[in-house]
This record gives structure tokens, sequence and C-alpha cells, in this order.
């Protein structure tokens, strides 16, 4: 605007300028009809000029126009982009810092069972997933974390329809490696702890789980860590007692501990105890015992090696509410040696318990397992075992089981 109003001033000053000298200088008709002629000449030359000089600076201003309409899209191109950046680096800390996992444990076998010589109907041939484990942890940040394990069983010679369970569910805060604490359903101090020296979970619980007389995980505060180079470990756990698939309040908690020595590398020495009413007493119902149970391991597991021995003692653990106490004991023989190098292994297992010896002194479990491990892929292994289990007393009871075929185990 402000370049058309300028082009008209110039435009209207010269053509009255030429106007005004113009009859000034004429001394004669003639010579005045030449001057008026030569000065209108000369303003359509200049009217000319200046309409060039009006439609460049049109032509400019329209590119200015438009570089500015570049430049606002520009803008908003940035913006958008920082905006999608933030969403991005957003989306990026989460999935850094959130871990999924998981792991099955299926077997596809034959089972021959019979209790005092008839054939039960467990027997037969199937297909079980015996457990399935679905993981979610996520980091906070170096300290604080938290963590949600789903538990899925399915039994197709037990249960009618699959089984869903939260395992574990806790809050941790990670200070050092002296001091781990969890609020919430997690591992237990003694069984996930002989697990990782065992090494065949996939193929047969531990010993107290086998029987039990012990839960994997539960409800509570737990702590733990290692100390001196990990040359020491202990675990602590108060917990509610009933295991994880069952999480409801009891008058008082249970506390489960143990410590653990390692003299050498790959040698571990191990103790452990428990002491509670395992959930079972509350505001309405007393407890007439409290159970109790100590427990010691010996292993050994480095490079291809695992030999190992675990042995436990318990007091009224199914007798919490009973007027009658009765004692348990038993204990587990473990080895394996791995050959080849693909992760091939041959194992075996021998345990031995008397399950009741106040009330039934004559109850005893007998189990043994000869296996062979071959590793198919990273995170997918197999194995071909044996297994032979035999519970029997004086009198009514004589149950025996056979089993045979492919154990496997998948984790990610």
């Amino acid at each position: 605007m402000r370049s058309n109003i300028l082009a008209t001033s110039v435009s209207a000053a010269l053509l009255l300028a030429g106007l005004a000298s113009g009859p000034a200088n004429a001394a004669t008709p003639a010579v005045a009809a030449t001057q008026n002629a030569q000065t209108a000449q000369q303003i359509a030359e200049l009217r000319a000029q200046l309409a060039a000089l009006q439609e460049q600076i049109n032509a400019l201003q329209a590119q200015n126009d438009a570089q500015s309409d570049v430049n606002v899209s520009q803008g908003q191109r940035i913006d958008a982009a920082e905006t999608q950046q933030k969403t991005v680096d957003k989306i990026a800390k989460l999935v850094n810092d959130t871990q999924v996992t998981g792991k099955m444990f299926f077997d596809v076998t034959n089972i021959d069972q019979t209790s005092r010589g008839v054939k039960t109907n467990a027997s037969g041939t199937g297909l079980d997933v015996k457990r399935f484990y679905i993981g979610i942890n996520h980091k906070f940040n170096d300290i604080w974390s938290a963590n949600l394990t789903t538990d899925f069983q399915y039994v197709s010679s037990l249960d009618s329809a699959a089984d869903v369970f939260v395992k574990k569910a806790y809050l941790q805060g990670k200070f050092s490696d002296a001091f781990v604490f969890r609020a919430g359903s997690a591992d237990m101090p003694w069984i996930p702890y002989v697990e990782s020296l065992y090494g065949y979970r996939y193929v047969e619980n531990s010993l107290t789980d086998r029987l039990k007389f012990a839960n994997s995980a539960d409800w509570g505060l737990h702590a733990g860590g290692d100390i001196a180079d990990k040359r020491f470990n202990y675990a602590v756990s108060v917990v509610n007692g009933g295991g994880y698939k069952n999480p409801s309040r009891s008058k008082s908690m249970d506390v489960e501990a143990r410590v653990g020595f390692m003299p050498i590398d790959g040698l571990v020495v191990a103790a452990g105890a428990y002491s509670g009413e395992l959930g079972k007493e509350t505001q309405t119902v007393g407890a007439q015992h409290t159970a109790n149970r100590s427990d010691l391991m010996v292993a050994y597991a480095k490079d291809k090696v695992r030999l190992g021995g675990e042995y436990f003692r318990a007091n009224n653990w199914n007798n919490v509410l009973t007027p009658a106490s009765d004692k348990a004991d038993g204990y587990s023989l473990w080895g394996s040696l791995g050959f080849g190098t693909k992760g091939m292994a041959l194992f075996a297992r021998y345990d031995q318990a008397d399950i009741s010896k106040r009330l039934d002194p004559t109850l005893q479990d007998t189990y043994y397992n000869v296996g062979f491990e071959f590793p198919l892929t990273k995170g997918i292994k197999l194995a071909t075992v044996y297994k032979n289990t035999h519970r029997k007393n004086a009198t009514t009871t004589d149950v025996k089981t056979q089993e045979v075929g492919v154990w496997g185990e998948v984790g990610f």
C-alpha cells in the first residue's frame, strides 16, 4: 500500500512540474505546442517507467508475502515435529524402561498310574501346559521399579479349565546389591533359590514345592541382597502365609528367611527357616499349632556340572488347625553333566520323604527321574525323561505313577 501511494505522488509531482514549466518557457504558439508535446511525451515515458516500477514492487511484495507464508508454514512444521519428537521420546523411554518376559513349561507324555493295583483316571497320553508366565518389569529410575507376572496353568489330567493367577506384583527399591526391598507378591527366599541351582524346574518342582511344604511366592514384604562380592547372600520375607494364589488377610503374618555362603566359586551352602500359621488363623478361627520348617542345601554348579542335595524338616505343616500334631522330613539329591557344544546334558534326581512321621509313620513318598536334555535354539529346550513316583503306607495307600515323554521350556 505504501509503494502505491509513493508511485502516485511521484507521478503527480512530475506532471505538475511539467505543466508548470511548459507555459513559462513558451515564446510563440508554435514553440509552446512543440514544448507541450515534448512534455507530454516525457510524462508518458515517466508514467510507463513508474508502471514498470510498480509491477516490480508488486511482484516483490507478493514474493515477500509468499515467503512469510512459507516461514509461517515452516514454523508450524517445526512445532509439529518438536511435539512429535517429544511423543516419540516418551514412547522410546517407556519401551527402553519396560521389559516383557515369558516362560512356558509344557510336556507331551504318557502316564501310567495305579492306586492299590487299579488304574486311575490320571493315566493316559496328553499334552500339558504346566506353567506359562508373562512378566512385565518397568524401571522408573536406578532405584525404583515394578513387576507384574501372571501365572497360567492347565493340566489336562487334573483341571477342566485353565487357571490364571497373579504370581508376582511388587514395587521394588534396589538401594544397593546388599539391600533390595520388595512390597507385594514376590519370590520367597527358599524355593526360587534352590531352583536356580537345581536347573531343571521345567521337568519337576524342587522337593518342598513338589510335596507342598513351601510356597514359591507370597504376598508381603521382602528383602534380600548379596554381600562381600556375592560370597554371602540373604533373604527374608514377612508374608500373609497362604501363597500367591491366596492373598487373603490372616490374624498374623509368617516369616521365612535364608542365608547362603559360597566358600569357593560354584559351591553354595545355604540354610533356611519358616514359621507361621500359613494364613489359616483368622479372628474367628484359632490356630492349634504353628507350622515351621527348616531347610539345608549344599550344591555345586559350575561350567557343565551340577551336583546338589536338599533336606527339609517340617512340624505341623498340615496340622495348623487340628489338635493332633505331626512331623515330616525328606531329602533330594540331583546331578547333571553337560557335554558337547550345543548344551546337551544328562541328568537324574532322587527324592525320599516321610510325609507323616507321627500320625502315619509308614507313609512315604519316593520319587526319581532320569533324562536327556537337548536345546533346540536359544530360548527353547527339550528333555526326554522317565519319572517314577511311589507313595505308600502300610495299610491304605499305594499309589504308583510312571511317566515318560518329552518336557520343554520356552523362554523369552
